[in-house]
């Protein structure tokens, strides 16, 4: 079986990388044939010019797809998937078009897998550890809450408070984005983000404030994330997380992004994100960090049972950005996974399944500058999942 992965743009060269010294079977695609044979030429010369015909033409039963392209583009790869009977992997989202898949894709034998990127992914994993972990002493009526934060942030902080890896104008869009959540028991619906800004004080080795707050829609992942419905829910939140001073190096960004409307809105937003760009770029070789913070606590009768916390922070180094690697390091495991036969058919998010849960997450460990699982109620933490790193 090969796996046939596509793309080598920046968030995707260490997971191949990976594939391809572990001996499996790769097929690369790209559009640039250039820039993948910088990327991986040293490794193999199975890399191919992107094209949609070729792919289908070249996939058979068993394969596995993997899609590092923009996520518009992953039902037609999926779709193309079912047809060949074969298997898809991407870090994104599934999208409602991709939802809709899975009936093909459990009558095709056929896993879809997706969000098994960093946010979301690794966060999912945490998230189905620190759940399993409370269910051994979980009672129904139990107030819970449950934090998640990530971000990725500058290793050598700027007044600015942030560099892009990429175009700004996704991160624009997303200040222009509502978020939902749950906050003391109630819903909580942001128009914009700035409007929720809080601090966090993150239990890193050295403590450090962050700035964070809610995005998308953080109630829809209740459910998959195994809460039961006797549980009392004070707090759920997923959210992003900034360098300390953030919202007021952003002040005039938010301020402007509020007026803007309409299609003149929309060609001003994209000449922002060229200026931002063209301002607040990572330079060659600058370092970047990535902090990911998942947090459950759980009360019974005013008394706090159970509060653990996962804490990560990765950096920048020569083996890639800390958003590359730990964005496709769990892309390549899931296509291992995939390959394995360790996914039923059907469409699935990151995996809950506590062998590849530990498994993955020892993996990120190694990737990590810092990954503990904290308890923060004095105990010693259980040996499951990663240990410090």
């Amino acid at each position: 079986m090969t796996i046939h992965w596509i793309g080598t743009g920046l968030s995707s060269v260490p997971g191949l990388r990976r594939l391809l010294a572990g001996g499996h079977e790769v097929t690369v695609w790209n559009r640039e044939l250039d820039v993948a044979q910088d990327a991986v030429g040293d490794l193999t010369a199975d890399i191919r010019p992107f094209s949609l015909d070729e792919i289908r033409a070249a996939v058979r039963p068993g394969d596995t797809v993997v899609s590092m392209l923009p996520a518009d583009l992953h039902p037609t790869i999926a779709a193309l998937c079912l047809d060949g009977c074969a298997n898809f992997v991407s870090s994104s989202y599934i999208s409602p078009a991709m939802a809709a898949m899975d009936d093909r894709a459990r009558a095709a034998g056929v896993a879809l897998v997706n969000e098994v990127g960093l946010d979301p992914g690794i966060d999912h994993l945490m998230a189905h550890d620190l759940v399993a972990g409370y269910r051994e002493v979980a009672q129904p009526g139990d107030v819970v809450s449950f934090t998640s934060y990530c971000g990725g942030i500058p290793r050598h902080p700027d007044p600015f408070r942030y560099k892009f890896s990429w175009s700004p104008l996704g991160v624009l869009r997303a200040l222009r984005s509502p978020s939902t959540s749950i906050r003391g028991g109630a819903a909580r619906v942001v128009e914009r983000p700035w409007h929720a800004i809080e601090p966090y004080d993150a239990p890193l080795p050295v403590p450090e404030r962050f700035e964070i707050y809610p995005n998308r829609d953080s109630t829809e992942f209740v459910a998959p994330y195994g809460f039961s419905p006797d549980w009392t829910v004070r707090d759920f939140v997923r959210g992003t997380i900034r360098l300390e001073g953030w919202a007021e190096a952003w002040a005039d960004i938010f301020a402007e992004v509020e007026g803007l409307t309409g299609p003149g809105g929309d060609a001003r937003l994209s000449q922002m994100a060229d200026e931002l760009w063209a301002q607040h770029a990572y330079d060659p070789g600058e370092p970047d960090r990535v902090v990911l913070f998942v947090r459950l606590r759980a009360e019974r009768g005013g008394e706090v049972v159970h509060d653990r916390e996962w804490v990560l922070d990765a950096q920048g180094s020569a083996y890639g950005s800390a958003m590359a690697r730990l964005v496709s390091t769990p892309v390549a495991l899931a296509a291992v996974a995939v390959e394995a036969g360790r996914f039923v058919p059907g469409v699935h998010a990151a995996p809950d399944d506590p062998g590849l849960v530990d498994e993955w997450l020892a993996e990120v460990g190694h990737v990590a500058d810092h990954m503990a699982r904290i308890d923060h109620m004095g105990d010693v933490a259980p040996a499951t999942g990663a240990a410090d790193h």
